[in-house]
């Protein structure tokens, strides 16, 4: 059986829901940031990095949300969450989330992790202040020209839809106008009606906006 590490309101809640999707025989760990249970010997031997998600196979542990995406959707291929047999449809799965995890969540986490690029207090600050613009100036780009519609990949539902749903479930926070990505709340709104994201919701205990 899988072991899915995650805390509430972490990028984990992607894979979560991936593994719902695919009717995956897994346990959901949670890891408590409030007491920084991430720091804990005990989840550093399982995660070295200290962050989550984190997935436990028989065979190795594996990190990265773009990673564990694409794990899930290639161990349960028939639940069909990526085009497994089209090298050039599925090196666009992977752009669109690596997208999400190089520069949209990067720029999310300049809001409350700026001391990983800085130690200067007005530094941190001036990080802060930019959130707002970087992370519409991600999610206009998504709007425009990456959500293909009605998922983000057209008609096909893939790995890259929780993924977005996830990152898309911090955009008031990040204090971005969401009249100005009515495709994106569209698509958030789409994803709560499935059962799977539900499931993963409720099990995690997330609040979505």
């Amino acid at each position: 059986m899988l072991k899915l590490y995650y805390a509430p309101g972490t990028c984990a809640l992607a894979t979560h829901i991936a593994l719902e999707e695919a009717g995956a025989p897994y346990e959901a760990v949670l890891v408590d940031f409030r007491s920084q249970s991430q720091r804990n010997p005990e989840y550093l031997a399982v995660n070295p990095k200290g962050r989550v998600p984190a997935l436990v196979t028989e065979k190795v542990t594996l990190t990265e949300t773009p990673a564990l995406l694409c794990f899930v959707a290639q161990r349960f291929p028939k639940s069909n969450l990526a085009p497994l047999n089209d090298p050039f449809a599925l090196a666009q799965v992977q752009e669109f989330n690596s997208y999400l995890c190089s520069t949209v969540h990067v720029a999310h986490a300049h809001r409350m992790r700026g001391t990983r690029w800085a130690d200067d207090a007005a530094a941190i600050e001036a990080m802060k202040r930019k959130v707002p613009s970087n992370v519409t100036d991600c999610f206009d780009l998504i709007e425009q020209k990456l959500l293909r519609g009605p998922w983000v990949m057209g008609d096909q539902y893939t790995i890259c839809d929780p993924y977005l749903f996830t990152i898309a479930s911090w955009i008031e926070g990040d204090g971005v106008d969401t009249t100005l990505v009515p495709r994106v709340m569209d698509h958030r709104a789409r994803m709560l009606a499935r059962p799977a994201v539900q499931r993963a919701v409720a099990a995690e205990g997330t609040q979505i906006p």
